[in-house]
């Protein structure tokens, strides 16, 4: 070819406007579009890699492990608006938020690393620190959870190391020059090939870890039993109506509250499972899941609810619970006089603690094995929870349980309380209007008002309501089964056309009239009069 028709060709070729030239028209480095895409797939391909070798080895994924020690280093006020905000979808909120955060810090990193790839090799690096970190706190963690990220990270520098060689060395374009049908200085093709081999990579290892992951909640449910022993003591009722379809006695399973700080469940291995009751006792004790079994059975009815349940909100379920008294199970034990506090801890590390002496008073405090006359569900603690009606459950309710200490208040805390929560936590009485749901369009006429009242161990009384701030209206109130559970109440109102306001009160069987000075539910409870408004057409 001469010289001449050499030129022709050159001023005809293809070239690529996004890649960066020098004075003299020479490749540079790639763009910062190109090396932030690299940014994306190297950490896709890390992360995703984490998951699988987690999920291998049958272990939260380091994202879950992150995510963990994010809520436990997370200050009460931003738990609190996370709850706000997001209700029991906090968790899921919590991941895409992870996600979030990882793809701008992979995009970010990747942009600053077209002249060198040390950006985008130091953030996955400390993403995989963090990581393992993360994983070593948890309770439980394995050499596998804590190597997952690092494994991950491998992953990530590689291809990335590999992608920007491509983009970036010319030694590519000099031997393989029919690999590209332009002069941009890297080799095109062969890149794409990359980059879509570690992008198609990066999918397919995230769904085989959400596969996984799901294989291994399976493998837990799998162990739970089918039914369980009949109680031989039980004051329990299954009526659930007083306003048809509308209000319910007893909650459902699938549709009963779930606020806790697991990210993941945690391993269950009923073969080797064990319930620990230990610290200042005669006898230490440890029970199988057999045993408990073994144990006769007792069925309560009762209501739990969460301290983040504001006025009116939905954090609050009522159900029947099988299993065996913890005062039993304590006094089998043998409880030391100069004890104080009963201490429990979750397979997941979640601890918790409340006064002695609820637990020996005589209220219907439960180890928990069942729930609405089935096995618990693994969402809900199985194998074993704990329930201690009238007091909230960030004190009292551990899930997934693995050990109770009873110990001095001095010995240990829960969980919540260094975060600001009040140690003691009684539930207040309270109540809600469930009917007419909100935003609910009424015609005039006679209408139900309904709704749910509750203060565990004391009993509720009685249940008013008013209308615009008018004289107060005693409602009909469900039949008075157990102090420990809420009552269902109505009223039929004569409703007019217009706009109205709907308020409640409870009285509680000690004579207490709950209050309407509204207050957070922080450090130990929401208070104040649920309002509801509606339209009247």
């Amino acid at each position: 070819m001469n010289e001449d028709a050499s030129q022709e060709l050159s001023a005809n070729r293809e070239v690529d406007p996004d890649a960066p030239q020098s004075a003299g028209g020479l490749h540079v480095s790639p763009s910062r579009k190109l090396s932030a895409f690299v940014g994306l797939v190297a950490g896709a391909l890390a992360v995703t890699t984490g998951m699988m070798v987690a999920a291998l080895g049958n272990v939260a994924s380091p994202i879950d492990a992150v995510g963990s020690s994010f809520i436990d280093r997370t200050p009460r006020w931003l738990k609190e608006l996370a709850i706000d905000w997001f209700g029991t979808n906090d968790k899921t909120a919590l991941r895409v938020g992870i996600v979030i955060v990882l793809i701008l810090v992979s995009l970010i990193s990747g942009s600053l690393s077209n002249k060198s790839p040390s950006p985008l090799i130091g953030a996955i690096v400390v993403f995989s620190i963090l990581g393992a970190l993360s994983a070593s706190e948890r309770t439980g963690s394995t050499w596998v959870s804590i190597t997952a990220p690092c494994v991950g990270s491998l992953a990530g520098i590689a291809i990335a190391l590999f992608m920007l060689w491509q983009i970036n060395n010319q030694w590519l374009l000099k031997h393989f020059p029919g690999e590209s049908q332009a002069p941009l200085g890297w080799d095109r093709r062969r890149f794409i090939r990359t980059a879509s081999s570690a992008s198609v990579g990066a999918v397919v290892l995230g769904t085989l870890a959400q596969n996984g992951e799901q294989q291994r909640i399976d493998r837990i449910q799998a162990q739970i039993p089918d039914s369980l022993p009949p109680a031989i003591d039980s004051s329990t009722s299954y009526e659930n109506e007083v306003a048809p379809g509308e209000l319910l006695y007893i909650t459902p399973n699938d549709d009963f509250y779930r606020i806790d700080t697991a990210l993941s469940f945690p391993n269950v291995n009923l073969d080797t499972w064990k319930l620990r009751i230990h610290g200042m006792v005669d006898n230490d004790l440890e029970l199988s899941y057999q045993d408990i079994l073994d144990m006769p059975q007792v069925e309560r009815t009762i209501t739990i609810c969460c301290v983040s349940n504001d006025i009116g909100g939905p954090y609050i379920g009522n159900a029947v619970w099988q299993g065996v008294f913890l005062k039993d199970l304590l006094e089998r034990a043998g409880v030391s006089s100069k004890a104080e506090q009963v201490f429990s801890r979750s397979l997941d590390g979640w601890t918790c603690g409340f006064p002695l002496d609820v637990a020996l008073d005589g209220r219907d405090a439960m180890l928990a094995i069942g729930m609405n006359g089935e096995p618990l569900p693994l969402e809900h603690g199985f194998p074993a929870r704990l329930i201690v009606p009238g007091i909230y459950g960030y004190v009292s309710a551990t899930k997934w349980l693995k050990e109770i200490e009873i110990n001095k208040w001095s010995d240990a805390v829960g969980y919540w309380i260094p975060l600001g929560w009040a140690r003691d936590a009684p539930i207040k009485t309270q109540s809600r209007i469930d009917v007419p749901r909100k935003n609910q369009e009424l015609q005039a006429g006679i209408n139900k008002i309904a709704g749910v009242a509750w203060a565990q161990h004391t009993g509720i009384d009685k249940v008013e309501v008013r209308i615009d701030n008018g004289d107060w209206n005693i409602t009909e109130l469900s039949d008075d089964l157990t102090d420990d559970a809420w009552r269902l109440w109505s009223f039929d109102w004569n409703a007019t056309s217009g706009k109205h306001s709907i308020q409640v009160r409870a009285t509680d069987k000690s004579g207490y009239t709950q209050t309407d000075v509204v207050t957070s539910v922080a450090p130990d409870g929401a208070t104040g009069w649920h309002t509801r408004k509606v339209v009247v057409v």
